[in-house]
């Protein structure tokens, strides 16, 4: 990277060179974490000159001109025709990352269920217990079984003992650590059984969401199933320089609790006022270089990716393993050299590898060799001498 910049001094640009320079060898050896690099939006940088600002809502007029409301709609639309929202009855925009859609279905769910409880299992994102809070909704944690579903036992008994309040459940698509995958179909007949007629379900399909039409045998998470709105992440398996979201939900749910801005001259539904105008832009250029069937092959190169990973690992010893198609390769925790290097989230005794499209068959034979020579720093053994 050469600067040209006179108002920068030599010292500034050594240091941005530097950070570039780090940036980059950082990110080779992410592997970690669920974040897409293979992408290429060169075409989209004189947009970069402009101060796009999608304030308000996608849908609806307003005063600013400035915006990429237009092509946030079709973003829209691409998810909701994915994840099989009723074509009359879709609405949604595009957010700052996952957390901000949560936080969107969550808010949603206690406008038009004040007196409502929620319920998430234990291997919810963090972000789920900051929204709750931030939302101000009781709530009650759900036991997991051991590969990070939802455990629906104890999701019945508890729904029971409080069935005299709506019911507001956070099912997972792809958990944090084990993408594990909770079945909404299975969630609202166990809501239905229960006679709970006053009920909300969100899903959080940050990272799988993506590729979950994909996915065979089909684990039950859209609308279709029974969610009333689907959260995703676009930086996460499409790609984007910028973090991003997406929440669908319906539009008969969105039109209660909407206002109207004069200021603007525009809908106040969103949970931001002013958003970023570039990631739709960014997502609405990847979703048409891909299409769905470039999703599709996306997700079928990350599984034998994902698969010869999990061959690998264990033929050297490691018992590593996978949901069923899944990306994410879960694996004892290992030495925090090897952590540090490849970027590897852990959680207590476990790591795990998200096999993103990016992620190559050499970069896990470079993992492997890593691993076969890592020599484990024992801890210093103090006598005393007395």
């Amino acid at each position: 990277m050469e600067l040209h910049s006179t108002f920068l001094t030599e010292i500034d640009k050594q240091r941005l060179a530097e950070l570039e320079q780090f940036i980059n060898l950082s990110n080779e050896n992410s592997i970690g974490y669920p974040v897409s690099k293979d992408f290429d939006f060169s075409e989209m940088m004189p947009f970069l000159k402009y101060p796009i600002n999608n304030v308000g809502d996608p849908f609806e007029n307003s005063i600013n001109k400035v915006k990429t409301h237009e092509l946030e709609r079709e973003v829209v639309g691409f998810f909701a025709k994915l994840f099989r929202a009723d074509p009359n009855d879709y609405w949604g925009y595009v957010t700052n990352g996952g957390s901000e859609s949560n936080l969107y279905g969550l808010y949603l769910a206690r406008e038009l269920y004040p007196k409502g409880m929620v319920y998430y299992s234990e291997s919810t994102h963090y972000s789920i217990r900051k929204n709750i809070h931030l939302l101000n909704i009781p709530s009650i944690v759900i036991r997991s079984q051991e590969n990070g579903e939802i455990d629906y036992a104890d999701l019945e008994n508890t729904l029971r003992i409080n069935r005299d309040k709506p019911a507001i459940v956070l099912a997972n698509y792809g958990t944090t650590m084990k993408e594990a995958k909770d079945d909404v179909a299975r969630i609202k007949s166990i809501l239905k059984s229960l006679a709970i007629q006053d009920s909300y379900i969100h899903c959080d399909a940050a990272l799988a969401g993506s590729y979950g039409a994909f996915v065979e045998p089909r684990v039950p998470f859209d609308f279709k199933d029974g969610a009333d709105s689907v959260a995703i992440s676009g930086h996460k398996f499409i790609g984007s320089p910028i973090p991003t979201g997406v929440i669908i939900t319906k539009k008969s749910n969105r039109d209660r609790i909407a206002k109207g801005v004069s200021y603007i001259g525009s809908l106040d539904t969103t949970i931001t006022g002013s958003r970023n105008g570039h990631s739709p832009l960014f997502l609405w250029y990847a979703l048409k270089r891909m299409g769905v069937e470039g999703l599709r092959q996306r997700f079928q190169n990350s599984l034998e990716v994902a698969a010869y990973c999990e061959k690998r690992l264990n033929a050297i010893g490691i018992p590593a393993w996978r949901n069923p198609n899944a990306i994410t390769v879960v694996f004892p925790k290992v030495h925090d050299s090897i952590i540090s290097k490849w970027q590897l989230a852990t959680q207590e005794t476990i790591s795990h590898i998200i096999c993103m499209p990016n992620v190559t068959k050499e970069q896990i034979d470079n993992l492997i060799l890593d691993l076969q020579n890592c020599v484990e720093v024992m801890e210093n053994e103090y006598e005393f001498n007395f």
